[in-house]
């Protein structure tokens, strides 16, 4: 089975921004989706070009086009963000991110009027009708299939770093979960979700996606629902692991780290180097721990069992990124990193509202649409 990869120009950016509808007043998640998508798509059109159907009536995905820098993305976002935020509050509803909900049930939603989201809820029943979870998506591209799974393979060795960063799914149905990201763990129930399958190159992934289709398991390629996975309509790798995250501010973060860190691959695979596939064990054990403790977490860095905190990793990372940031002219958003392990990841955000105010779990919603309108808070929670 030959997958044609339509190679895109080198380290250019798309990020995919899926959004919660709140009512103010009760704070629960409301539908209207589809009424926010009619009024905003412009005449002509069959749909909105950058605004989206989601899974649950109560989700708006916004997208950006193709573009060059982290600064044009987060830009493209915005725009966007005001149409859907402008709409919203006509219709008396509020417009924020997490990966979760705090305290909405998933079984209170009602599914999009779209053939593909009636045939997964078919196909998948409770696993699917539970997924009210929220993320972020960052595509960088990639020139040619061949580089796209060795990039693959080793940026899954990071996905520790950008799930800490971005946890913000601590609550689930209005109990805290003890995770940092529970949104990960509702999201690796789907058969094709997790982490990436190992190959070795794009001659094994067309073979490993024809064994899934000839044995029924999907129906398309993107149906693989990969934590990092190549993209061949958009000739991409797409980074998929990253909770919902509640302010631009912080999807420049994780948007800037992915594109440094796939210019660096493919500038090393252009030099002539191997890039490394982590053991298996390794990238389980690490994303269980950046699930759980966030950027409390101590990450394994060899297959000796060394363990550092991930805190230490990010900013050691950031530091050995900052030439490539400067030359794709994203060094101001990657240095926000700095920022963001200041302030406290959302999921520490969430949990110290909810401890100021007694457990009650309204007042977080309050701050995570307060965020989505002011940006990241300067400071880490209880400071």
């Amino acid at each position: 089975m030959q997958i044609p990869f339509h190679s895109s120009e080198r380290a250019s950016l798309g990020v995919e921004w899926e959004l919660q509808l709140v009512d103010p007043q009760t704070r629960e998640l409301t539908s209207g989706a589809t009424e926010i998508l009619a009024e905003i798509t412009p005449a002509g059109l069959d749909e909105h070009p950058k605004a989206k159907h989601e899974l649950l009536q109560s989700t708006v995905e916004i997208i950006t086009g193709v573009c060059t820098t982290v600064a044009e993305a987060k830009a493209d976002l915005a725009a966007t963000l005001d149409e859907v935020v402008a709409a919203a509050a006509r219709r008396g509803l509020g417009v924020m991110c997490a990966g979760s909900h705090p305290f909405t049930r998933w079984d209170s939603q009602e599914v999009s009027p779209k053939e593909r989201y009636a045939q997964l809820v078919e196909r998948m029943q409770w696993l699917a009708r539970r997924l009210q979870i929220f993320g972020v998506h960052v595509h960088v591209g990639v020139r040619a299939p061949e580089k796209a799974i060795p990039i693959v393979n080793a940026l899954a060795q990071y996905l520790p770093h950008f799930l800490a960063l971005s946890a913000s799914s601590p609550f689930w149905a209005g109990c805290d979960t003890g995770l940092a990201s529970a949104r990960t763990k509702v999201f690796e129930g789907m058969p094709t979700g997790g982490l990436p399958h190992q190959l070795a190159d794009w001659a094994e992934f067309e073979e490993y996606m024809e064994t899934l289709i000839r044995a029924g398991a999907i129906e398309s390629v993107r149906e693989v629902w990969w934590d990092v996975r190549p993209h061949p309509d958009f000739g991409t790798v797409e980074l998929r692991v990253c909770d919902g995250l509640p302010t631009l501010d912080e999807i420049g973060v994780v948007a800037a780290l992915a594109q440094c860190l796939v210019e660096q691959f493919d500038g090393q695979l252009d030099r002539g180097y191997t890039l490394p596939m982590p053991a298996e064990w390794v990238l389980r054990e690490n994303k269980w721990r950046a699930v759980r403790y966030g950027l409390d977490a101590d990450i394994v860095v060899d297959e000796k069992g060394t363990v550092r905190p991930v805190r230490e990793s990010i900013a050691e990372l950031v530091e050995e990124l900052m030439p490539v940031a400067r030359r794709l002219g994203c060094e101001a958003e990657l240095a926000d990193a700095h920022r963001l392990l200041a302030a406290g990841a959302s999921y520490q955000r969430q949990r110290a509202v909810a401890a100021a105010h007694g457990g009650d779990l309204r007042p977080v919603v309050d701050s995570l649409l307060a965020e989505l309108r002011d940006g990241l808070p300067g400071r880490a929670p209880g400071a």
